[in-house]
């Protein structure tokens, strides 16, 4: 049960009479409506109020009695009532419904002109409200007073309701609230009460005209049926409601705390999965693993073969990081230093830190503007889908350009890594994407290629994604509205490197996890 629900349940036993205990000795709701039918007559009299055209009185037929040749306006009630209770339309208790004065909103005025905007959550902010301006004939008809209660009967809102309170200047009701003036002998809290269960909604509901832009008119609301108890018990019922409004608020939060937690978990998991990935903690690790170290040594020398045959160039700061009496340690510029104190975490023993440049390179894309982008070509990946489109992996593009453009932007191979380099915040810049495809495709500017690395693409997606390097990512963008980061500070973080086969593994655990999440939100 909802804490709406709840509240919703509540207020139904209310006007059902089953939420305060009856008392015999409680003056019969019927003494009560006769008083205020006789003050209603003496205010027409008066020529205060008008007669009502069609007045109605509503009284029960004995549950024994078959004859219905009464016609009467209500035989069949909705629902129980004790017998000291009364069925009445809200016209009954009502001195005056009737629609707001049209005018325009104005920051000068001689009075204030309260509309729907100004009612928030049953409040409403007098110093806030704008001005208009009025005659004394005008305020005669439109003139607010305490007790009376707003409703608004048009547009998203329509139906809510609002008693005014603590009045200190001239006011008036704009057009699209209507008013109902209770009568001396009718307590307001009541029916303000009334306006909020779900009869009343119901109610409002079949009354309701219009699809695109619903509304309720003043003979609707007039028509308004509702249960009148005694007038004692209009007041326990005021009181055990307000107790009870302090517990249904603490339902309420604990609800939304409930809610944001079931909302947040999937992604909380989805973080901790990745987390437990790269430290070594999501699969089993086996001794007759080649060791990573061994597949490190294997880049170093392809790389250095690729240097010296000019087909790249070598690393202005090269890093080389090692293990010895249980420390690590990074050769980088010729200088050897102990790394301790950067690793966040201990990993497997067959396992290797490096930074990410020391194990592939990185190129940086060329812009493709927006306006030549086309139906079909050449495929090619623009930073913002990163952020839009893709997610962990992607195997085929979205958007594409012409074989000229194509053949001087850069191109991305199956097994790279794509980066973006700009972004709108720090969380988010340097997103990762596995490229998996065999398609010629080529990339536009703020991207980045991770190439030659010899990783399983998709482990080294997941480290990328982790809250480990999203965290080293923050850290290295620049930059406040536009934040950057530039391929050398990629190339500069940490990263743990697991054997190939453990790589595998893991993209498997965690291939087979990530759907099984993904169907819980």
């Amino acid at each position: 049960m909802t804490a709406q629900q709840l509240k919703n349940s509540i207020l139904q036993m209310a006007v059902q009479g089953k939420l305060v205990p009856q008392d015999p000795n409680d003056e019969p709701a019927s003494v009560l409506l006769e008083r205020i039918r006789v003050e209603k007559r003496r205010l027409i009299n008066e020529g205060k109020i008008k007669k009502d055209k069609n007045e109605s009185v509503i009284y029960r037929v004995p549950k024994s009695d078959k004859d219905n040749s009464l016609n009467l306006p209500y035989n069949d009630q909705p629902f129980d009532i004790p017998e000291n209770w009364e069925w009445v339309r809200l016209e009954d208790v009502s001195a005056n419904i009737h629609y707001g004065y049209t005018a325009s909103a104005q920051s000068v005025g001689n009075s204030r002109l309260l509309r729907i905007t100004d009612i928030q959550n049953n409040v409403v902010k007098w110093d806030d409200v704008p001005y208009c301006a009025i005659t004394e004939k005008e305020f005669v008809t439109y003139g607010l007073k305490n007790r009376d209660i707003m409703i608004a009967r048009t547009g998203g809102t329509i139906g809510k309701s609002y008693i005014v309170r603590n009045l200190n200047e001239k006011s008036v009701f704009a057009s699209y609230l209507i008013r109902v003036i209770p009568l001396d002998n009718v307590n307001e809290e009541y029916i303000k009460l009334f306006l909020e269960t779900p009869f009343y909604w119901e109610q409002l509901k079949g009354y309701s005209m219009g699809t695109g832009q619903p509304n309720v008119n003043g003979q609707s609301l007039k028509a308004l049926i509702l249960p009148l108890p005694p007038l004692n018990e209009q007041y326990r019922i005021i009181a055990h409601v307000e107790k009870l409004a302090p517990y249904i608020y603490m339902y309420a939060s604990a609800e939304q705390k409930l809610t944001a937690l079931n909302a947040a978990f999937p992604d909380a998991l989805k973080k901790s999965i990745l987390q437990a990935a790269v430290q070594g903690k999501l699969v089993p690790q086996d001794p007759a693993d080649e060791p990573a170290s061994v597949l490190l040594e294997r880049i170093r020398a392809e790389k250095e073969a690729l240097i010296k045959a000019g087909k790249i160039k070598r690393d202005k700061h090269e890093s080389v990081i090692f293990r010895r009496d249980n420390s690590y340690y990074e050769l980088r510029d010729g200088v050897e230093r102990c790394i301790d104190d950067e690793l966040p975490f201990d990993i497997p023993e067959s396992w290797t830190w490096v930074r990410l440049g020391s194990i592939g390179m990185f190129i940086r894309g060329s812009g493709i503007k927006r306006s030549q982008i086309q139906s079909k070509g050449v495929p090619c990946v623009r930073y913002g889908e990163i952020y839009t489109t893709y997610n962990i992996a992607m195997t085929s593009a979205v958007s594409f350009i012409n074989d000229d453009l194509a053949a001087i932007s850069k191109p991305v191979r199956f097994g790279d890594l794509l980066f973006t380099l700009t972004g709108e915040n720090k969380e988010e810049i340097g997103k990762t994407v596995a490229f998996l495809s065999d398609e010629r495709t080529v990339i536009g500017g703020d991207l980045a290629t991770f190439t030659r690395h010899q990783q399983d693409p998709m482990y080294l997606s997941y480290i990328m994604n982790s809250p480990y390097a999203i965290q080293q990512k923050a850290f290295l963008g620049s930059g406040d509205i536009i934040v950057h980061i530039s391929c050398d500070k990629l190339a500069s973080i940490l990263v743990p490197i697991p054997p190939r086969t453990v790589q595998h593994r893991i993209v498997e655990s965690i291939g087979k996890l990530l759907p099984i999440i993904e169907r819980c939100h």
